[in-house]
């Protein structure tokens, strides 16, 4: 039923500029999971372990990467302003911008247009592929 489909059912706009912005500002949290924490480490040829001393911070029961004190991500590369572990980013990065928090409504959707270049450009993803997105991470 047509009226049961969300907002963005005729799909919307992004293709990721690099541009660092999502991984810079404000400090917060870029939560990871063991798998990616593997996958992680071995792009930067590190054991599991020894990446997780060195980049991975407790929060609770949760992970979450390290970040600089000034809020940027540790591997956010600070004058190429891009992702130095972008192939195995963890699945937050990866599903940006197709959160909740940016999928509310048509307003949020333009507040994430606003703060990245990317979105609302370029590649249009489908209702179903965004959903698929949404769905792996809840943000």
């Amino acid at each position: 039923m047509a009226d049961d489909l969300p907002w963005y059912k005729d799909g919307l706009r992004f293709t990721c500029s690099q541009c660092g912005d999502c991984c810079s500002g404000a400090p917060g949290y870029v939560w990871v999971n063991n798998e990616e924490i593997a996958a992680l480490a071995a792009l930067v040829g590190m054991s599991a372990d020894a990446f997780e001393d060195e980049y991975v911070r407790q929060v609770g029961i949760r992970k979450s990467l390290k970040e600089f004190p000034n809020g940027d991500c540790i591997f956010l590369d600070p004058a190429k302003r891009g992702c130095t572990v972008y192939d195995a980013r963890p699945r937050q990065c990866r599903t940006w911008p197709f959160w909740d928090s940016n999928l509310k409504g048509p307003a949020d959707w333009a507040h994430t247009c606003s703060v990245c270049p990317g979105s609302g450009k370029g590649k249009l993803y489908q209702l179903e592929q965004i959903e698929e997105q949404r769905k792996v991470m809840k943000v």
